[in-house]
């Protein structure tokens, strides 16, 4: 099984580009954090952060466009994609993506400046959307809240 999940910040704008036949394609950079602590022995460990870079198709990426803003706080559920490619001196690189399936927003928001209609809203404070079909072309549609 291939699974993951995240809870952390987003780091800048999301990326949104529009491919074949107008279908959206999100990119976003997100920080989550292992809160430091102390060891018996009285020795400090501090927080570290890992980024991720996380990709959304579809609908989901037309949702993180509108409504993911750096600093939001997002729960992020998908898989690991590993890839590799030869950069221009040769070598090869490997890189590490998320593909995210759904994503809840944890940022609270007030009324007045989201669109979102309340209708639409899983919980008075989260925001969930599920993406509409997967990376390989699969139309896996579920009844999306926006």
């Amino acid at each position: 099984m291939n699974k993951v999940m995240l809870i952390g910040n987003v780091g800048k704008e999301p990326e949104v580009r529009y491919v074949d036949q107008g279908q959206a394609v999100a990119r976003l950079v997100l920080a989550t954090t292992e809160r430091g602590y102390t060891l018996q022995n009285g020795t400090q460990v501090p927080d570290r952060t890992e980024w991720h870079t996380v990709l959304m198709w579809r609908k989901l990426a037309e949702i993180a466009e509108r409504y993911v803003h750096k600093g939001d706080k997002l729960y992020i559920e998908g898989r690991i994609h590993y890839a590799t490619y030869d950069d221009k001196q040769g070598r090869r690189q490997h890189y590490t993506e998320i593909w995210a399936d759904n994503m809840e927003m944890l940022t609270p928001r007030q009324a007045a400046t989201t669109a979102v209609p309340s209708a639409t809203t899983a919980a008075p404070s989260a925001t969930t959307a599920t993406q509409a079909g997967n990376a390989t072309g699969a139309d896996t549609s579920e009844a999306l809240p926006f």
